[in-house]
């Protein structure tokens, strides 16, 4: 029953982007490296790149590129906690931020569920400190059987609520994903779906978003 409410509620989601407006469309390619270390450390390097294809109308634009670097340390055996630091390049310039997050993973039969909360602060010239506060919660599924092994699809379906604070500006934005993975191989791993976001409805100046997000993933041993 979980594999059908969940994956339901997120098209739902998306489905609502059709009926509001402005609403904005792009490519959001990611890559994605994580190496592990010693004494449960583990490292996480991603690129990611943001493109706009359609914005009130059909045209190409690059919008940014976030370079992130995130170690995280395990805690418990479902729970790490995570610091790191990312440099978003957009506009010729470079937002600087820092992260703190705490990762709780459950595993259950046949799926997993994972929940995130996280911390950031943004850094720019000539600008007030952007503070956000994050939770999200997703959940993965395999296609075929109760495990997911190599040569396999998985359904991974998330919802994220973001809250912002720049100086006396408070914003909410959701996100929803929907996205379909591939299990390349024990250390390789593909997904691609679509990624819903809608802000400043606070303000009634509602802006959506939706992206077709396409990750790689590469996992390094010790």
């Amino acid at each position: 029953m979980n594999k059908i409410l969940l994956p339901a509620l997120i098209v739902s989601l998306f489905m609502g982007a059709k009926a509001q407006s402005p609403l904005q469309f792009g490519a959001m390619p990611s890559v994605n490296i994580n190496k592990k270390f010693q004494k449960d450390w583990t490292g996480n390097f991603k690129a990611e790149s943001r493109l706009i294809l359609y914005n009130e109308e059909f045209d190409y634009k690059y919008s940014l590129t976030d370079l992130s670097l995130i170690a995280s340390k395990r805690i418990s055996p479902s729970a790490s906690l995570g610091f790191g630091y990312l440099a978003r390049i957009e506009d010729n310039t470079v937002k600087n931020r820092a992260i703190q997050q705490l990762s709780l993973v459950r595993r259950y039969t046949g799926w997993r569920l994972a929940h995130r909360i996280m911390a950031d602060q943004t850094f720019e010239k000539d600008e007030d400190t952007e503070f956000r506060f994050r939770y999200r919660i997703s959940a993965e599924f395999p296609l075929e059987g109760q495990t997911l092994d190599v040569g396999e699809f998985f359904l991974k379906a998330g919802n994220e609520y973001l809250n912002s604070f720049q100086g006396s500006e408070y914003d909410l934005e959701i996100r929803a994903t929907l996205l379909l993975g591939y299990s390349i191989s024990a250390r390789n791993s593909l997904e691609a779906g679509a990624d819903y976001r809608v802000d400043s409805f606070i303000s009634n100046n509602t802006r959506n978003r939706l992206w077709f997000s396409i990750n790689f993933f590469q996992s390094i041993g010790k």
